[in-house]
C-alpha cells in the first residue's frame, strides 16, 4: 500500500526529532498510571504492581504458545515492560522504609508473586524459542531483575531502611560540598583577605622592585639648576 504525503512527513519529522514518540513508550497504560496514583499506600501500591507484572508475563506466556510473525517485538516490549514494574516495585519499598513505613503486607505478597515470575520466566528461556535471539537480552534482564528483587525483599526491613537513609545523607552532603567547592572558585583565600587587611593597617608593605643596582641611588634632581 503506497503510503500517504501526510504519513511520510510525520515520519520524517519523527526521525528528525530523535524519534521522541518511540523513546518516550510508557510502560503503564494511561489507565494503570490513574490506578497507581489511586494506591497511595505503599502497601497498597507493591500489591497492585505485583497484579500489573503478572498481566504482563500472563500476555508474554499467551503470545509464545503460537508462532507468529512479529512476535519477537512484542515479546520484547513485555519483558522491558515487567521489568521496569519490578523496579517501580523496589523504588517504592526503599522509599517506605526510608519513611519508616511498615511494609510487610506488601512484602509478603510481592516476593510470593516474584517466586512464580522467577519459575515463568525461567521457564521460557528453558524452552528456547525459535525467536529468543530476538528478546534474549530483555529476557535475561528481567530474569535479573527478578532475582536481585527477591533478594532485597530478603533483607531486614530495619537494616535496609537505615541503609538507604544512610546513603541518601552521604549523596546530600557530597552534593553540598561540591556546591560549596563551585561557589568558592574565583574568591580571594582567607590568606590574600588577611594580607589586604593587614596593608590596610598601615603596617609596611612589600617595597616593589627596582632596577638599581646595590649601592646605586636615583641623581638628586633638587640641586640641578
Amino acid at each position: 500500500m503506497k503510503r500517504s504525503p501526510t504519513n511520510a512527513l510525520t515520519v520524517f519529522a519523527l526521525l528528525a526529532c530523535g524519534l521522541p514518540a518511540f523513546a518516550q513508550r510508557d510502560f503503564l497504560t494511561a489507565d494503570e498510571i490513574e490506578k497507581v496514583r489511586e494506591a497511595q499506600i505503599p502497601n497498597d501500591r507493591l500489591k497492585l504492581y505485583a497484579l500489573l507484572a503478572k498481566q504482563r508475563l500472563d500476555q508474554l506466556q499467551r503470545l509464545l504458545e503460537k508462532e507468529k510473525k512479529g512476535r519477537s517485538l512484542a515479546a520484547r516490549e513485555l519483558l522491558e515492560d515487567y521489568s521496569q514494574i519490578i523496579d517501580a516495585i523496589d523504588t517504592v519499598s526503599d522509599d517506605a522504609l526510608k519513611r519508616g513505613v511498615d511494609i510487610t503486607e506488601g512484602t509478603i505478597a510481592v516476593t510470593a508473586s516474584e517466586k512464580r515470575f522467577l519459575d515463568q520466566l525461567q521457564k521460557i528461556k528453558d524452552r528456547n524459542p525459535p525467536d529468543l535471539d530476538l528478546y534474549d537480552i530483555a529476557l535475561k534482564e528481567a530474569i535479573a531483575g527478578t532475582s536481585d528483587s527477591m533478594d532485597l525483599a530478603a533483607e531486614d526491613a530495619a537494616a535496609r531502611g537505615a541503609k538507604l537513609s544512610a546513603q541518601d545523607k552521604k549523596a546530600k552532603e557530597d552534593a553540598e560540598q561540591t556546591l560549596a567547592a563551585e561557589d568558592s572558585k574565583g574568591k580571594p583565600t582567607e590568606e590574600a583577605k588577611n594580607n589586604e587587611a593587614k596593608a590596610d593597617d598601615g603596617k609596611p608593605k612589600r617595597k616593589p622592585p627596582t632596577l638599581l643596582r646595590p649601592g646605586e641611588q636615583l641623581p638628586d634632581t633638587a640641586k640641578q639648576p
